[in-house]
């Protein structure tokens, strides 16, 4: 069967768009197929820096035959009326309709019967409203061209069967790029044009051409060139891992070719962080390590070339580029410890975090005042704890973050220790950003929690005191990543905390002046604040859970208790409600509570009223009614005290020995009496039911 293949050959595509443009190409190929009725088979998308593409098995050699119907008016309708139908459907008269009955009524339709066309008639429409469709998040216009996109295109290759579709795309200024079948190949090395038939001789033939055109292939050759070159510099050096570089990489060349560079001896004293970014941010260098995780004093480069000195001149090159980049952070490294971080705090003030917000000045103060609320009662040292908490932004002031922003926190901590700080001190404004994201490590030290926790509450505080909250398209301050983070700290340290407290302190904080005086504004108050930023967290907690395998049923059951702020207490409650409902009991339980509910549902929407409160010990005439009603006394007091300790489990256990009164209840039972006060005591026996299950958890939201 047919095979398309398209290239679009262009000026240099940035790495980082790369992988979303194959995605976006593919998805508009294949929707486009589909509206023209085209089925097919296995796609296969690729792109280089200099181009992008894709090839689409098992299509047909022509669309499908279309018959449509379209019933039109009743026969002897105004003229007005048939003479559009006809015009709808492209006749000039009703000699091609036919006359059928509906419902006794006489009605014209039309029969519209389409051959298909040929495939390849088909594709030149499908490929260029693909390629304007493509949305790049920057587009350019070149020479005279009205058209957008990426960057310039040279060449659109695109073939069905190894012959050149019929089609082009025109570009605006009198420009026009017809389909043809050929291509080029590297740049330099092989700049000649290639025809090519289909998409096993395009590969075949472009990777003699110096071009690997599938991602993967090239991401497999950095990985495996680098690797040996390290060995061959030394045995024991080892390529540093950096998966988001490896792929940077792979979109930047499309002939990799690895050279091994030296770093000078006099930069090996810099922190390793600063090495290595050095390298990776603005050279795309990788960096090597020895077996115990040290800096090696060599690199790695991915030339896009080969050349005739087997990379002498390129590692030649490479090496003194870098070396002018370290030279620039030794300069940093060496004035910013002349000044130490704590004469550098007050240089905060010029700093402004949020117009509404102040200073990173007034928000450390802030950060400092909220971790000595909580600091020793999670096990930190309170004294190191508010150091690091003045200390932790400090780093913002000095050349190296200046430089290079993603240090931020690391190099606070090579200054404080430079400065005599504690090794807490240091450990805390260096981890104090953490974690960024579901992949990111988690602090354990008391020290680095607090002012993590601070850090981050504060955050979610502020903004929702000012108004400035996520939406479903925008987070531009971070917040759904920070609230991820106060869950994760609280869950994973298990720390004993009154969230909704600790966000209070901080919105309080937010609102008030150094003088102490509230600012007069029009800002949510900071009760109402502290509320809306503690449901965000909720809301992250439950989807934390969630992706967790945890149901989110009996989240939403146990979070409908509405005063609860104990995270870990809570996820207990979740576990121990998970566990119950795992067991026989529970799920028999779980149907008796849906049938006393649905029937006090009923009967109170029938009655127009409520049926709470106690039910008299003397109209409890059956040894079944009076059975369950102390079963239900000694559950609730049972699950009340278990409660009151945290045993949630045995909550969990008294409520699961209500099952087999319930169900002798039920079997025994009639509840609708004819005696109106034996019928009124029985359903208050069903709303005990429900009260007392509901103490423990809304069972109402659990599914299945």
């Amino acid at each position: 069967m047919p095979e398309l293949l398209l290239e679009l050959l262009s000026e240099e595509i940035p790495a980082r768009m790369q992988d979303r443009a194959r995605a976006d190409l593919e998805r508009l190929i294949t929707g486009g197929l589909k509206e023209a009725g085209l089925e097919h088979g296995d796609v296969w998308t690729f792109s280089t820096p200099r181009r992008i593409g894709l090839s689409v098995a098992g299509l047909p050699e022509r669309q499908p035959d279309v018959r449509q119907e379209r019933k039109g008016p009743r026969v002897g309708a105004p003229d007005k009326a048939t003479d559009g139908f006809l015009r709808s459907v492209g006749f000039d008269s009703f000699d091609r309709c036919e006359v059928r009955e509906v419902k006794g009524a006489e009605f014209w339709f039309a029969v519209i019967e389409r051959k298909g066309a040929a495939t390849a008639d088909a594709l030149g429409g499908v490929v260029t409203d693909a390629i304007r469709a493509m949305g790049w998040p920057k587009s350019m216009r070149w020479g005279g061209s009205a058209f957008h996109w990426v960057r310039p295109l040279h060449n659109i290759l695109c073939i069905l069967d190894g012959r050149p579709v019929p089609g082009s795309l025109g570009i605006g200024g009198g420009a026009t790029l017809t389909f043809n079948g050929s291509t080029v190949g590297h740049r330099f090395l092989a700049p000649d044009e290639i025809a090519v038939d289909s998409a096993a001789d395009y590969r075949a033939k472009l990777e003699k051409a110096f071009v690997l055109v599938d991602p993967a292939v090239r991401r497999a050759r950095i990985e495996e060139a680098a690797k040996e070159e390290a060995l061959a510099t030394n045995r024991f050096y080892f390529v540093r891992k950096d998966l988001a570089l490896l792929n940077e990489v792979t979109g930047l060349v499309e002939w990799p070719v690895a050279v091994a560079g030296r770093i000078d001896a006099g930069f090996m004293d810099l922190p390793p962080e600063v090495l290595i970014t050095s390298m990776r941010s603005h050279q795309k260098y990788f960096a090597l390590e020895t077996p115990d995780k040290q800096m090696a004093p060599h690199f790695i480069a991915i030339a896009d070339m080969e050349t005739g000195d087997g990379g002498t001149s390129v590692a030649a090159g490479n090496e003194r580029v870098l070396r002018a980049r370290l030279a620039d952070a030794q300069f940093f490294w060496d004035q910013d410890r002349k000044t130490p971080l704590a004469d550098r705090v007050e240089a905060l003030e010029g700093i402004t975090f949020h117009a509404k917000l102040g200073s990173v000045r007034k928000r450390v103060h802030r950060i400092q005042e909220l971790v000595g609320k909580f600091a020793s009662n999670i096990g930190a040292d309170m004294n190191q704890a508010q150091v690091a908490a003045l200390l932790a932004k400090a780093d913002l002031t000095t050349g190296m973050v200046g430089e290079f922003p993603e240090l931020q926190g690391v190099m606070g901590r090579y200054y404080a220790l430079n400065d005599g700080e504690e090794g807490a001190v240091a450990d805390a404004i260096a981890g104090h950003y953490a974690p960024q994201g579901p992949s990111d490590g988690c602090p354990s030290d008391p020290v680095t929690i607090a002012v993590a926790l601070a850090d981050k509450i504060e955050a979610l505080a502020s903004f929702w005191w000012i108004g400035e909250t996520p939406t479903g398209s925008r987070d531009p301050y971070g917040l759904r990543r920070a609230a991820l983070g106060v869950v994760r700290l609280i869950m994973e340290n298990e720390l004993r905390l009154s969230l909704a407290w600790l966000l209070k302190q901080a919105a309080i904080r937010a609102s008030e002046l150094e003088s102490g005086q509230l600012v007069v504004n029009n800002h949510l108050a900071p009760e109402e604040a502290a509320s809306g930023a503690f449901d965000f967290i909720v809301d992250r907690l439950k989807v934390h859970l969630r992706d967790r395998g945890v149901r989110h049923d009996l989240i939403s059951a146990v979070f409908a208790e509405g005063d609860e702020d104990d995270l870990v207490r809570l996820l207990a409650r979740v576990e121990a409600l998970d566990k119950l409902l795992g067991s026989d009991d529970g799920g028999n339980l779980l149907t008796a509570y849906r049938r006393a509910a649905n029937i006090l549902r009923i009967e109170e929407k029938k009655d127009g009223r409520s049926y709470e409160g106690a039910p008299a010990a003397c109209l409890l005439k059956m040894p079944e009614e009076s059975g369950l009603a102390g079963a239900l006394d000694t559950a609730a007091a049972s699950a009340q005290r278990a409660l009151e300790k945290e045993a949630f489990g045995d909550a969990m256990a008294a409520l699961a020995a209500l099952r087999e009164p319930i169900d002798r209840f039920f079997d025994e039972v009639t509840v609708n009496d004819e005696d109106p006060a034996l019928r009124e005591n029985r359903l208050l026996l069903l709303s005990n039911i429900r009260a007392v299950m509901d103490g423990v958890a809304d069972f109402s939201r659990i599914e299945g």
